[in-house]
């Protein structure tokens, strides 16, 4: 009987990464794993803002029809709602980026606890660990 491996999951491009069973937390070859990750994140995003400009520039035609004028303008409207939503993760990329350099990269800002590698693998900019991000969540609900 043969076995088939499972094709591993990439994280933008990247092999997730394989953790040593004593390997500390945050040194090394992890950090040059997340500054990568981030970095593939930024380019694609920037790429994709790239291609949505040149698409709105080359699209801009003046439809004598009004509904397909209308129709146009919200295809563009929601293409800019995406690409602002783009912005501000651009902004959480430089961040974390930044915590790379500063070596903050993996710890929660609130108690300054580790985060937690596979919790970063799936978010890599998260800046809080489980448990404060859940007590955030827990007061956001109580306010609304």
């Amino acid at each position: 009987m043969v076995t088939k491996k499972k094709p591993e999951l990439l994280i933008h491009g990247i092999k997730p990464y394989r953790l040593k069973k004593s390997e500390k937390y945050m040194v090394g070859a992890q950090l040059a794993h997340f500054e990568a990750i981030l970095k593939a994140w930024r380019e694609e995003l920037t790429d994709e803002t790239s291609r949505t400009v040149n698409n709105i520039q080359d699209e801009t035609a003046n439809h004598p029809d009004p509904s397909d004028r209308a129709s146009q303008e919200t295809d563009m409207v929601l293409e800019l709602r995406g690409r602002d939503r783009d912005r501000k993760l651009i902004k959480k990329i430089e961040s974390s980026i930044s915590q790379l350099s500063s070596g903050d990269f993996g710890y929660c800002e609130n108690c300054g606890e580790e985060i937690g590698f596979k919790r970063l693998e799936a978010r890599p900019t998260a800046s809080l660990c489980i448990d404060c991000k859940t007590l955030d969540e827990i007061r956001e609900k109580q306010l609304s």
